[in-house]
């Protein structure tokens, strides 16, 4: 006993793990996050309508010192996000352009990191995208495409979904699925029919990839505009909260407890919170005993102080960059979640 003692002691930081007859089995954090980041436009005007509004002449007036700001800020959101570290991969939304994100990972805070970008331009009218960052040296990407949600019963476009497969931590391939769904902006019902379209096509996606291989490991994230008990999530998608008795075919939800019985969330409507934000993965990531693996309660929200404001209605929500035109200097309408997946080795 006392020579194991003496082992623990002169572990190296960041080490952790369990000892199996003499052996020490290592763990490293890979950390997945995913942040809607609202609205974020560079201040070029730009042919497309869509970002008319914020350029320094537009409605908001969207000047070089608020971008600025909000970037600034973006990068500490994700920097003070995990003791452990820099985030590994980082899932976006409501990114206006590659520009954007090549400021975001020059930031200071993000330097450090290294990070590359996935991003491809969309068919969203209002020319808001999905888009990826990640470590080069913890992530390598061998594939990179965009799956469009095309509606054949509505004339509207929506964001694309990003599909990423990489190396992560020189371990095992990891499926990334990056999503934006539609909005509930003409209602909840009104829209829902958009929602599982995507939740479909989503599924179609993950099920090709299954095919090939079922015991694959996929991760699902995004603003899915859509709670997890949801037709879409939690039917369409079948996403659920099952902890024994799951087929390999089904995706476990790690944000569903935290919604259904906890009350949390990570979009504040009139008092009321939704999970609209949510990380998603395979059985085979959560059931891995070794390689990468996930946790069954390893879905976390990230909420700082200086991240919120208080509204005399409605409580403390989210502290947004703008009400309308009106300016109020905050990040984002939502905070991201994001998950410590772990190295076993």
């Amino acid at each position: 006993m006392k020579n194991y003692l003496l082992l623990i002691l002169f572990l190296p930081v960041g080490f952790t793990g369990t000892f199996t007859e003499g052996k020490a089995q290592q763990s490293h954090i890979f950390q997945v996050a995913f942040y809607n980041v609202e609205n974020l436009f560079d201040t070029r005007d730009d042919p497309y309508p869509g970002d008319d509004a914020f350029t320094p002449g537009g409605a908001n007036r969207w000047e070089e010192e608020r971008y600025r700001k909000k970037i600034s800020d973006i990068a500490r959101v994700i920097s003070e996000m995990d003791t452990s570290g820099l985030p590994a991969v980082v899932g976006l939304c409501e990114v206006e352009n590659r520009k954007v994100l090549k400021d975001m990972i020059a930031e200071p805070l993000l330097a450090s990191g290294n990070y590359g970008i996935v991003h491809h331009d969309g068919p969203d009218f209002r020319g808001i995208d999905v888009a990826m960052i990640y470590r080069k040296d913890l992530f390598e990407v061998a594939e990179e495409r965009t799956i469009p949600v095309l509606f054949p019963f509505d004339t509207i476009t929506t964001r694309n979904i990003l599909y990423v497969k990489g190396l992560a931590a020189q371990t095992d391939t990891l499926h990334l699925f990056i999503n934006h769904w539609s909005s509930r902006s003409e209602g909840q019902r009104q829209t829902e029919r958009r929602r599982i379209y995507s939740a479909v096509t989503l599924r179609r996606a993950v099920d090709s990839v299954m095919n090939y291989q079922p015991t694959t490991r996929i991760l699902i994230m995004g603003d899915f505009n859509d709670e997890p008990t949801n037709t879409s999530l939690h039917t369409a998608l079948n996403a659920n909260n099952k902890r024994v008795n799951a087929s390999v075919r089904e995706l476990y939800n790690l944000m569903y407890d935290m919604h259904n019985f906890e009350g949390e969330g990570t979009y504040n409507y009139r008092g009321e919170w939704n999970m609209l934000d949510q990380i998603i993965v395979s059985r085979s990531l959560l059931d891995a005993t070794e390689g990468i693996k996930a946790t069954i309660d390893g879905g976390k929200i990230y909420r700082a102080e200086w991240m919120m404001f208080d509204h005399p209605q409605y409580g403390t929500a989210p502290n947004r960059t703008y009400g309308g035109s009106r300016y109020y200097g905050g990040i984002s309408d939502h905070l991201p979640v994001y998950t410590r997946l772990i190295i076993i080795r």
